[in-house]
C-alpha cells in the first residue's frame, strides 16, 4: 500500500473546508528533464516551502518537489493551531536533555510563533490568525499540574502568556461541562493553513524558487552534487532538504526507522448562528483537550465548528470520517446533535517515539526534519529555516533540535506498526477509564 495515494486522488488537493476557502487554486507544472540547482527540497508542505523560501532569500537556486500539489499533505489540512513550545512541556525536556539544552528549545518555539507571524505580515498572508489556546483537562488530577505549569513557566521561563483557568471559568468559556479546567496560552493561535501554505508557495515562487507538482520523487542518491529521481527527471543539487513528515515511505530508511505516519480526522459543521457560535467557544480561541488521542477543535472564520478527533494507524482511512468524528463532538458538545456536516476528511502526520522532532543530517549534504506529531504549524515551518541557515553555514538551531534523542521504533519499519496500535490501544482505554 501506498501512503501518497491509497486515500486521495493524484494531483488535486483533498475535499476539505479548507480547498472550498483557499484564496488561491495555484498549480505548478511537473519536472521533465536533466535539471541543476544549488538546492533540491522534497516536500511542499510548511517544511518544505519555509525552507524554500528562506533559502531563495538566501541567494541560492532552489527546486523544489510535491508529489502531488503544494499544500496538499497535513500542512493543507490540519487542526490549524499555532502554539508555543514543543511537543512535550518543559519540565520533560529538562528531565530529558537538560535545564540549558530545555531552555534553547524553549527559546526555538518562541521564535516559531514569531516566524509565522512574520511570514504572514512580509508576504502578506491572509490566513484567518485568531489569538489564543485553551488546553482543557479531562480528568480533575489534571487541573493542579497544569496550574502548576502555568506558574513554572511564569517563574522559571518568564512567560507570563499563561493563565489558569477553573472548572466554572472553562464552562463560561467553551460552554461544556467535559473538563475541570486548564489553562489558557493568549501567545498562541490559529489558522487557516492550507491559505498560510498557500502563501508561502506564492511568497517562494516570487523569490525564485521553481516548484513542481505532481513530481514524487522515488531515488536519492547520496552523492556530489546529489542526484535526486523522479518519475519524469533527474535533479542535480548541491544540497537536498527533505520535509516529508508522515508522507515519506521508504524513501530514507533512517527516517522511516524514526517517524511513523499516524492517521487524523477533522470534520467541519454548517456555519453557526452568533449566539450558538459565542456558546460554544466565547472568545473565538482554540481548544485542545489532555487526552492521548486529543480533541482539537475551533471556530472557523465562517463560523463552523472544526472539530479534530480520532486516530488510525493502518493507511486506508475509515469509510464514514464524518460519523467516526461526530461521536466524540457529540460527548462535548451535544448541541450540535442537529448540526449539518458539510466536510469531513482525513490527514497523515508523522510522530515520533518521544513526539519529539526528528532532525537529521543524512549525509554530509543530505538534511532532513520530520516527525512533528500534530505541532506542525510553528515547528515546521521553523524547520524550513532552521534548515535553510544549516545549508548556509549557520548550524547552531539544527544542533539545538538534532541533538534531542529520538529513537528508533521498536521492532524496525516492518513490526513498527502492529506495535504502535497495541500502545495506541492501551492509552485510548486510559483515557475512558
Amino acid at each position: 500500500m501506498d501512503i501518497l495515494t491509497i486515500n486521495d486522488p493524484t494531483g488535486k488537493l483533498p475535499d476539505t473546508y479548507y480547498t472550498a476557502t483557499a484564496n488561491s487554486d495555484l498549480t505548478y507544472p511537473l519536472a521533465r528533464g536533466d535539471l541543476r540547482c544549488d538546492v533540491c527540497v522534497i516536500g511542499g508542505g510548511f517544511t518544505g516551502l519555509s525552507s524554500a523560501l528562506h533559502l531563495a532569500e538566501k541567494g541560492y537556486d532552489v527546486i523544489l518537489l510535491e508529489a502531488h500539489r503544494a499544500g496538499w499533505g497535513a500542512s493543507g489540512r490540519n487542526g490549524g493551531q499555532m502554539a508555543v513550545g514543543q511537543r512535550l512541556e518543559q519540565d520533560e525536556l529538562e528531565a530529558m536533555v537538560g535545564l540549558d539544552h530545555a531552555r534553547k528549545l524553549w527559546d526555538l518555539s518562541l521564535d516559531s510563533v514569531d516566524l509565522v507571524h512574520k511570514l504572514m505580515k512580509t508576504h502578506d498572508i491572509s490566513c484567518d490568525f485568531r489569538p489564543g489556546i485553551l488546553h482543557a483537562d479531562h480528568k480533575a488530577r489534571f487541573v493542579r499540574q497544569s496550574h502548576a505549569h502555568v506558574e513554572k513557566m511564569r517563574r522559571d521561563y518568564g512567560y507570563a502568556q499563561l493563565s489558569p483557568v477553573s472548572r466554572e471559568e472553562m464552562r463560561e468559556m467553551i460552554g461544556t461541562d467535559a473538563y475541570f479546567g486548564g489553562a489558557l496560552d493568549r501567545g498562541s493561535g490559529h489558522i487557516h493553513p492550507l491559505n498560510f501554505a498557500l502563501g508561502l508557495a506564492a511568497a517562494a515562487t516570487k523569490a525564485g524558487v521553481r516548484i513542481f507538482d505532481q513530481s514524487r520523487v522515488t531515488a536519492i542518491n547520496h552523492t556530489t552534487p546529489a542526484k535526486v529521481t523522479t518519475d519524469q527527471a533527474v535533479i542535480s543539487a548541491d544540497f537536498v532538504v527533505m520535509g516529508c513528515n508522515g508522507y515519506g515511505g521508504r524513501l530514507e530508511g533512517k527516517v522511516a526507522a524514526k517517524v511513523m505516519p499516524v492517521n487524523n480526522y477533522i470534520l467541519a459543521t454548517e456555519p453557526l448562528s452568533d449566539d450558538l457560535a459565542h456558546e460554544l467557544i466565547r472568545d473565538n480561541v482554540a481548544v485542545a483537550d489532555s487526552k492521548f488521542v486529543i480533541n482539537y477543535y475551533r471556530l472557523s472564520a465562517d463560523n463552523r465548528m472544526l472539530f479534530g478527533g480520532t486516530e488510525s494507524y493502518r493507511y486506508r482511512f475509515p469509510a464514514d470520517i464524518a460519523a467516526a468524528v461526530r461521536k466524540p463532538m457529540l460527548e462535548i458538545y451535544p448541541q450540535l446533535k442537529d448540526a449539518r456536516i458539510d466536510f469531513a476528511w482525513g490527514g497523515t502526520l508523522g510522530v515520533t517515539m518521544n513526539r519529539m522532532p526528528h532532525f537529521e543530517r543524512l549525509s554530509g549534504n543530505i538534511l532532513s526534519a520530520g516527525g512533528f506529531s500534530g505541532h506542525g504549524v510553528t515547528l515546521a515551518t521553523l524547520a524550513g529555516r532552521i534548515m535553510a541557515d544549516a545549508i548556509d553555514g549557520q548550524a547552531g538551531d539544527f544542533d539545538v533540535m538534532a541533538n534531542v534523542p529520538t529513537q528508533r521504533f521498536p521492532g524496525g519499519v516492518a513490526l513498527r506498526w502492529p506495535l504502535l496500535v497495541l500502545a495506541m490501544t492501551w492509552f485510548s482505554l486510559r483515557d475512558r477509564f
